[in-house]
């Protein structure tokens, strides 16, 4: 992969080995917080938690893991308010577009009211998705009240699990070389009835509105000519 994005390159032999903590949380706080999904993220966590169970660790496992989950809770924080202050209100009150229309926001409502804890949580572990979830579930006003905790949840299992788990596995070369390949299939499997779900009520929409193009079709058909 390029340089920047290789974890054990960044920590260990460009300039940010003099500053692992603070590279990991700022990195963390980039990708989560501020729309940048193309960051190290995963392998990010896993490889410092592999430092830190090295003899001499640059930080200490006791620090890096706590400091690395309350980064992600405050990075999705800041994402989940540029969407509900920032991009939801811009959005809402354009006119419709070919791509984006009000009923999106409000089918996007509906699905993080239904599936938003789930969907933070599980969100955390694929690339690009944990970047701009947080964002979509402040565009859509989701209730806050109903996101924190579940984001604390996600920031926990997300920035100090995988943090931890690289701590005691770093040195298994499979789990450390196929580490972001296991959380997709980990996700993909839990998020299987979720997608199976919207996948029942789009259909039932769209058999619902073939039915009334046909039952509007032969109305207009037997219309009288003048």
């Amino acid at each position: 992969m390029p340089q920047f994005l290789d974890p054990m390159y960044l920590l260990t032999e460009s300039w940010l080995k003099n500053a692992v903590l603070p590279a990991i949380l700022a990195i963390v706080f980039i990708e989560t917080g501020l729309l940048f999904p193309l960051l190290p993220g995963d392998s990010l966590l896993f490889t410092g938690g592999l430092l830190a169970a090295q003899p001499n660790p640059p930080v200490s496992i006791w620090i890096l893991a706590p400091a690395i989950a309350v980064t992600a809770f405050l990075g999705d924080q800041c994402a989940y308010w540029i969407g509900r202050k920032g991009f939801g209100p811009a959005l809402y009150h354009r006119p419709d577009g070919r791509f984006l229309k009000k009923k999106y926001i409000t089918e996007a409502h509906d699905f993080f009211e239904k599936w938003g804890p789930a969907a933070i949580i599980l969100a955390r572990f694929v690339p690009i998705a944990r970047t701009f979830v947080p964002v979509l579930a402040g565009v859509s006003a989701m209730s806050y009240r109903k996101y924190v905790p579940f984001d604390i949840v996600g920031a926990i299992l997300w920035g100090g699990g995988v943090t931890v788990l690289g701590y005691f596995l770093g040195n298994v070369a499979f789990i450390r070389d196929n580490i972001e390949a296991i959380f997709l299939i980990i996700v993909f499997v839990s998020v299987l009835p979720m997608v199976g779900s919207v996948a029942r009520a789009l259909l039932g929409r769209r058999s619902t509105e073939a039915e009334v193009v046909a039952d509007v079709e032969p109305a207009r058909t037997n219309e009288p000519t003048h």
